[in-house]
């Protein structure tokens, strides 16, 4: 790597340094009220909330660091265009077919290590961030309060009229109301536990009655003890592989589309980067201030083709949107620095 080439990563590295933990700290914000937001259905602590944090990273990475990128790029070449650095560039024989060739080098790359991370990263956290949300859930059915109504224990409405610490009950009532398979129910009983096995919840009730209404007589029976499971929706500790995760998406249209979505986003330093350079790289003197509305309009621009499409066809999306973005980017490349440079 020669000397130029260096001095132009040094500056653009600098930038984009600074620029990455801006966007990265707005980003971690907005995850941070979100993650925030779900206290109000469970009960987590710090610690928790830093947990789910950090199951949430790959996804933020993918968000940051290609606008990143391009920002940065962008930014840097209009820094250098603004002293006159990049005629002296020219002058010297580093022309904008070799900056150009460095930064797509550089954005392949940095493509390809967000490809990995969606195609690795992205399935193994956000199971773990669904099994441990999952698990809070399961956790939070255990927080029966004494006399309070609307309380629920799986499919069954609870009241109970003493509690204590160790989730030990008395006067326990559970009522279950009619469906097509099963008749409305009450069931009464004198003490109650609630347990967590593994993710299994079990409720111990003992020396009670059970009431079963249907449309002829109520009958009655009696018990010493009774156990009543229930599970999350989700089974907590489900694993997929990464290979079984992705091949959801030739049948759930969700995952096609998250998928469609994120590799756009990852393509998106290599198919703007020609665009950077057509938007950075200008006479000072004639595009003093066009450069934040040409790229905040790329952006989103982008961005809005890459939901429409991968709403449209997820499956086809990536190589649409990325090669018909590269093609144009390349036509205005040629236009604006190739051949006025």
């Amino acid at each position: 790597m020669n000397r130029v080439s260096r001095y132009l990563l040094k500056h653009f590295s600098e930038l984009f340094s600074s620029l990455f933990f801006i966007l990265f700290f707005i980003t971690s914000v907005v995850f941070f009220i979100k993650l925030t937001a779900m206290t109000a259905i469970i009960k987590m602590n710090f610690l928790e909330l830093g947990t789910l944090y950090i199951y949430l990273l790959p996804r933020t990475l993918i968000y940051t660091l290609p606008l990143t990128f391009f920002i940065a790029l962008c930014i840097t070449l209009f820094n250098l265009s603004k002293e006159n650095e990049t005629i002296v560039l020219f002058t010297l024989g580093y022309n904008p077919k070799k900056i150009a060739q460095l930064f797509l080098t550089l954005s392949s790359v940095l493509s390809v290590l967000l490809i990995i991370d969606i195609f690795v990263l992205i399935p193994i956290s956000k199971q773990l961030n669904t099994n441990f949300f999952e698990y809070k859930k399961a956790e939070a059915k255990f927080n029966i309060k004494a006399n309070e109504f609307g309380q629920k224990f799986s499919d069954l409405l609870v009241y109970i009229e003493h509690s204590d610490s160790n989730q030990n009950y008395r006067g326990i009532t559970l009522y279950q109301s009619p469906t097509e398979k099963e008749d409305e129910k009450l069931i009464v009983a004198s003490n109650a536990a609630i347990f967590n096995e593994k993710g299994t919840l079990r409720l111990n009730l003992d020396q009670g009655k059970i009431f079963e209404f249907t449309k002829e007589d109520i009958q009655q029976i009696n018990f010493e003890r009774m156990h009543i499971n229930a599970r999350p929706k989700t089974p907590i500790g489900a694993m997929q592989s990464i290979e079984e995760y992705w091949n959801g998406v030739f049948v759930d249209q969700k995952r096609a589309y998250d998928l469609s979505f994120f590799l756009l986003i990852a393509l998106f330093p290599v198919a703007s980067t020609l665009i950077a350079l057509s938007i950075g790289i200008v006479t000072y003197r004639y595009d003093k201030g066009s450069i934040y509305v040409a790229m905040f309009s790329t952006i989103a621009l982008y961005l809005i083709l890459t939901t429409l499409v991968s709403t449209w066809h997820p499956q086809s999306a990536p190589i649409i949107v990325f090669l018909t973005t590269f093609f144009i980017a390349y036509q205005i490349y040629k236009k604006r620095i190739r051949a006025m440079f």
